[in-house]
């Protein structure tokens, strides 16, 4: 079955845990602006009376401070992970909304964060009449899916680390464009929970099939060892909560796919071999194999396992 991804939610967790980050990186101005000890979540925004819809939850805003002075100035960012024909519309009420409520000057952006339709998204949202324009409000526009992404790869952002996972780029550019994230990540020696945050999102949107695993594990092998360790340590990490939530679940064909994926990594040359016989090992040998896969150093070691292992169908 697949995973549902709850997009606002991952989008949300980025952008509040690196919002001055976010500015710095697509709104410079506002954070010249603002003063950068002053910044506090709003409690989320619920409307239940926008036309259309029964209920809409405001994604991010964020009350900050001018510089040097005392009023404040809120930015509201709005993720979009489809394309809808009314979202100008929408925006300008949120505007409106939330003015009504704070009565506070408000810097609106929209993140467009789908893969298609790659269409210019309208940045503004306008009332007229023939002989006059009655309204005419603007937001800012992030189209992720018409951003170069090796224009972000000299940025030591870790936004931009996350986002190129959403950027434009071709299909065969895949397993590059998440080396060039990890690699980023990597480098700006963030603790460990941002690290998870940031690799989580990058694999959530980059997942890779066993053809461009290939390609990935290629291309891991040409970069500094240094970094190749502390990219596989991120890898290793996401294989061992997979088998985990595998097991907790009592998914064998998940536990299997997942430990296949971490040999294609480790042993990519030897995984077509090695592949029949993990695939007929039952539930508890998975999570034996699932233990003790994480500490070989050699395909050597898995193939002795195996051996030492036998399913009913291979008896040494």
């Amino acid at each position: 079955m697949t995973q549902t991804i709850d997009h606002d939610l991952l989008f949300k967790e980025l952008l509040t845990t690196f919002f001055w980050d976010f500015l710095a990186l697509f709104a410079p101005e506002i954070l010249e602006t603002a003063e950068q000890n002053s910044l506090t979540f709003l409690t989320q925004e619920v409307f239940n009376d926008l036309p259309g819809q029964t209920r809409r939850n405001v994604d991010i805003v964020a009350k900050l401070h001018f510089r040097g002075q005392e009023t404040c100035f809120l930015v509201h960012v709005e993720n979009q992970a489809t394309s809808q024909a009314d979202f100008a519309e929408r925006m300008f009420l949120y505007f409106a909304r939330l003015y009504e409520k704070y009565r506070l000057p408000i810097y609106p952006i929209a993140l467009f964060s789908y893969r298609s339709p790659q269409r210019l998204e309208p940045e503004t949202f306008s009332v007229a009449f023939p002989s006059k324009e009655i309204l005419s409000f603007s937001f800012q526009t992030i189209q992720l899916n018409r951003l170069p992404w090796r224009d972000f790869l000299r940025q030591p952002n870790p936004v931009a680390a996350a986002l190129m996972a959403k950027m434009n780029f071709s299909s065969e550019e895949r397993p590059k464009v998440k080396l060039e994230c990890l690699r980023m990540i990597v480098t700006l020696r963030l603790d460990s929970a941002r690290i998870h945050l940031l690799s989580g999102f990058v694999d959530t949107y980059l997942r890779l099939n066993m053809a461009e695993q290939q390609v990935f594990e290629q291309e891991l092998h040409r970069i500094q060892p240094q970094e190749e360790a502390q990219v596989l340590r991120i890898v290793t990490s996401w294989m061992e909560e997979g088998l985990q939530q595998g097991r907790q679940e009592g998914r064998q064909e998940e536990a299997c796919k997942l430990i296949l994926r971490f040999v294609q990594q480790r042993f990519p040359e030897q995984v077509s071999g090695f592949a029949p016989q993990i695939q007929a090992l039952n539930l508890t040998q998975l999570d034996a194999l699932s233990d003790r896969l994480f500490g070989f150093e050699s395909a050597a070691e898995l193939e002795t396992w195996l051996r030492e292992n036998p399913t009913e169908g291979n008896p040494t």
